[in-house]
């Protein structure tokens, strides 16, 4: 566990002025205040005194996503909110999310017996035992990228897809592409409906056709780029759309083994710019949200419903960040017809019967 003096030796302060920051001292600025207890939390430490003096405690469950490692997604997004709960002086716990754990503990019992005022969910999934319970729940929680309906005790947390999605298209267009696919996350899961609707609505806006085999859902994982990307090329789309970063290095990847160059042949775009981005070759054209932004978003939401004021959703918005993987679209003549059993006409036709009123 670090001490002040490692937080000291750190930031190349005295020992006098870390103790000031860390127990709100007067005569040091704002600014330095902040470095102090941000370094603090990224260093694992723990101010004895601040917890006898309060002992309010908020949760960060996290399930089905890595946080532990700098590079992970997750990572930034716990460290985002620690900062900003820790210098509000809460008492704040990340635990590991499972499924055998909701089903063995119902979520406000267990929130109350542990002593938490609120919690952040990241990676919760809608089938999960907890989410039901989540629809009546009185505990101030908020949901990364996950909502519920009408409850005023639940908020969502998340980047804004439409403003994301909609630059990315409109930059397609402007180089001619006109066939650009959509390679989405997870069926049945909130974030990747709004991306899916997000991507058809930009592509009514800026008056292209959609091909419902070029809308499909896959999952949030490089792997499941080969399965989609030869149909892709096949039905002549001169760009790909990708749910996230992890996907479309595999679609990069799947182009190269089909014997397409990237962005030569055809155009790849990411969605959450993590540090993988930067450092594929060719290097990757995304979508950027703040991961650290949306950790401290998430605090202060928690916040604001723990003192009585129901924020239904934050919305941050993200960044478009160009880089090598686009270029002037290169026509190609479709070679394939049969439908794509993931397609969103299939997967989700509600979704598609909505938008395809408007599209082409």
């Amino acid at each position: 566990m670090a001490t002040m003096k490692d937080i000291a030796d750190r930031l190349g302060i005295s020992l006098g002025t870390v103790s000031k920051g860390l127990n709100d001292g007067k005569d040091i600025s704002d600014e330095l205040r902040k470095t102090i207890l941000d370094t603090a939390v990224e260093m694992g430490y723990t101010n004895r005194k601040a917890l006898k003096i309060n002992r309010r405690k908020i949760a960060l469950f996290v399930e089905n996503m890595d946080y532990e490692e700098k590079d992970s997604f997750g990572y930034d997004i716990v460290m985002g909110f620690q900062k900003a709960s820790f210098s509000e002086k809460w008492n704040f716990s990340v635990i590991a999310l499972t499924h055998q754990f909701q089903t063995e503990n119902k979520y406000e019992n267990w929130m109350l017996q542990e002593g938490y005022s609120g919690a952040f969910f990241i990676g919760l999934s809608l089938d999960d035992p907890w989410t039901e319970q989540l629809k009546t729940t009185s505990i101030p929680t908020v949901l990364l990228d996950n909502s519920i309906e009408k409850n005023p005790s639940v908020s969502y947390v998340g980047t804004d897809s439409d403003d994301g999605i909609d630059e990315a298209i409109r930059y397609l267009a402007s180089l001619g592409h006109e066939k650009i696919a959509f390679l989405n996350g997870s069926a049945g899961s909130v974030i990747s409906d709004n991306r899916m609707a997000a991507y058809l609505n930009s592509m009514a806006r800026y008056k292209l056709t959609v091909d419902p085999n070029l809308a499909v859902y896959g999952y949030f994982v490089a792997d499941c780029a080969p399965y989609h990307v030869p149909g892709f090329i096949e039905r002549g789309a001169t760009a790909i759309l990708c749910g996230n970063d992890l996907i479309a290095s595999g679609v990069i990847k799947s182009c190269t083994e089909y014997g397409l160059s990237v962005p030569e042949d055809i155009s790849v775009i990411g969605f959450d710019d993590i540090p993988l981005a930067s450092l594929i070759t060719p290097a990757l054209t995304t979508i950027r949200q703040s991961r650290t932004g949306l950790g401290k978003c998430a605090y202060f939401t928690l916040y604001s419903l723990i003192n009585g004021v129901p924020i239904s959703k934050s919305l941050l918005r993200p960044e478009f960040i160009k880089r090598e993987s686009v270029a002037i679209a290169k026509p190609r003549v479709a070679m394939r017809r049969e439908n794509d059993p993931d397609s969103v006409m299939f997967v989700n036709p509600e979704l598609y019967s909505h938008f395809s009123r408007g599209l082409g």
